[in-house]
């Protein structure tokens, strides 16, 4: 067979075989985790609606497991909505998981770029001097002075024979991916906190309101005992007692202020801002409209809901590619480059015949000893998976948790509402009937208040009751994913 025949073959062989091998990738091909199954959510199973006792505040529950990703709205506040939109804006939390997100994306698209020949271009000028007494002139005129210019553009290309850039995109793909669960997470979190602040506040002015009641009216109490001791009516053991309750009472205003205070300040946070320079309208809890459908989501669907489940995964997966890439770096290496430019002592004729180079090279190494170096890192790699599988199983495991949780805190919270609900109507009968007889002249005036001071105290207990229902229902939204799953990224 003619020489030359012979190397085209064998070329066309070699490039075939590079070309094949560019087709694989070492190391474990990625695979969903698997996940604990799970039939229900609860233990018994939930009725199909909660909070039944008193229609006003009835939830039923829905099977298709959507959930809209604005929920807040079904709240039917237009101040929430508002502080919502300012925190998704204006939060720095979710500006830095925002760069971040960037940050992984640039990674991906500059690794990407390994697959493709490097090319660079170079331009130097030197001015010398030839040692023309001792050693042979460098220059064929034999002149002691000169300057030379030289120019070259090189390419340089690392063929992936063994898969190592395509597990290393890979890898970086994945963690892009868990950095956009992230986000989806932070967003989550950002508006179920400026929810559930936005309703502890209402709440909170809601019970200072209900306290100071119940102050005037035990302050009214023992103004009035006080006059009934001093004309012997009353006993000073009466008094003692009355001022004891009152100031028990004035005890609780200052916490409440402090919480009331705290949560203004949480809430100027969240939207961005400094607690000093805040200001957002008042939001009434009585404005406030619980959602009258609630959403449920199979076990299996909750798991593709709920960011941290999906970030969880997306570090299975970058764990999965970390593998490969170990495996990778045990193999050969190849890489190809080539020059070619002129040099001259004028600048015009760098490129002239004979001032022309050009060189190619191949390079094939692979590390013969490294004390078991590269198969540690192969193990620690195959350890940070099975990490990440354990990882993302517990994940799992803290989502069923969370919505069993929740479940059983709606169910729970909703039948104390419907207990408090029934006793503040007790008692506002009880001292609107006081109020009767003291105008027949049935009673005094300190049966009045005593009633006043029940009234006001089971009305305090309906407030948090409500204000509990609310945040329950917060809750089964925020483990439920809240809707931000395969959102791009944006608010």
């Amino acid at each position: 067979m003619n020489r030359s025949v012979l190397v085209r073959l064998r070329g066309s062989g070699l490039f075939a075989l590079v070309a094949l091998c560019a087709g694989c990738a070492v190391g474990p091909d990625y695979h969903r985790p698997s996940v604990p199954s799970a039939d229900g959510l609860t233990r018994a199973p939930m009725p199909a609606a909660i909070g039944a006792a008193t229609t006003h505040d009835a939830q039923r529950f829905t099977q298709d497991g959507s959930v809209p990703r604005d929920w807040w709205q079904a709240f039917e506040s237009p101040v929430l909505n508002d502080l919502v939109q300012r925190a998704l804006a204006h939060n720095p939390t979710a500006d830095a998981a925002q760069a971040a997100l960037r940050q992984a994306k640039e990674d991906v698209a500059a690794q990407r770029a390994s697959f493709f020949p490097t090319l660079q271009a170079s331009y130097s000028p030197s001015r010398n001097r030839n040692a023309v007494g001792t050693i042979s002139p460098t220059l064929s005129s034999g002149a002691t002075y000169y300057t030379l210019h030289t120019a070259q553009l090189t390419v340089g290309y690392v063929p992936d024979v063994f898969g190592l850039n395509r597990r290393t995109v890979e890898s970086l793909s994945a963690q892009a991916d868990m950095q956009r669960y992230q986000l989806d997470a932070t967003y989550l979190t950002l508006a179920t906190n400026v929810v559930n602040a936005a309703v502890q506040e209402a709440g909170l002015r809601a019970q200072i309101a209900a306290t100071r009641a119940t102050i005037d009216a035990d302050t009214r109490a023992l103004s009035i005992l006080q006059q009934q001791a001093a004309i012997g009516g009353a006993t000073a053991l009466d008094v003692a007692a009355q001022a004891a309750a009152l100031a028990q009472v004035q005890q609780n205003l200052p916490a409440l202020q402090k919480q009331l205070e705290q949560t203004r300040d949480l809430l100027a946070v969240l939207t961005g801002e400094p607690p000093s320079q805040s200001e957002h309208a008042d939001l009434e809890l009585e404005t406030l409209h619980l959602p009258p459908t609630l959403p449920l989501s199979l076990p299996a669907q909750i798991i593709r809901q709920r960011p941290d489940a999906l970030a969880a995964e997306a570090q299975v997966h970058a764990a999965s590619a970390q593998v490969g890439i170990a495996v990778a770096n045990r193999l050969p290496q190849l890489s190809i480059s080539a020059q070619y430019g002129g040099s001259s002592t004028q600048f015009g004729r760098m490129f002239s015949d004979n001032n022309l180079f050009w060189s190619l090279t191949g390079t094939v190494s692979q590390t013969l000893f490294d004390f078991g170096a590269l198969k540690h890192h192969q193990r620690a790699a195959e350890a940070a998976l099975d990490q990440a599988k354990a990882q993302y199983r517990n994940v799992v495991l803290t989502a069923f948790q969370n919505i069993a949780d929740t479940l059983y805190a709606l169910d729970e919270d909703s039948k104390a509402l419907a207990a408090a609900t029934q006793a503040e109507a007790a008692t506002r009968k009880t001292r609107d009937l006081t109020q009767q007889q003291l105008e027949a002249g049935a009673v005094n005036a300190l049966a009045l208040l005593g009633a006043e001071q029940t009234y006001q105290q089971a009305r305090i207990a309906r407030l948090q009751a409500v204000t509990a229902r609310y945040v329950d229902t917060v809750a089964l939204y925020q483990a439920l994913g809240g809707g931000w799953e395969d959102h791009g990224g944006k608010p």
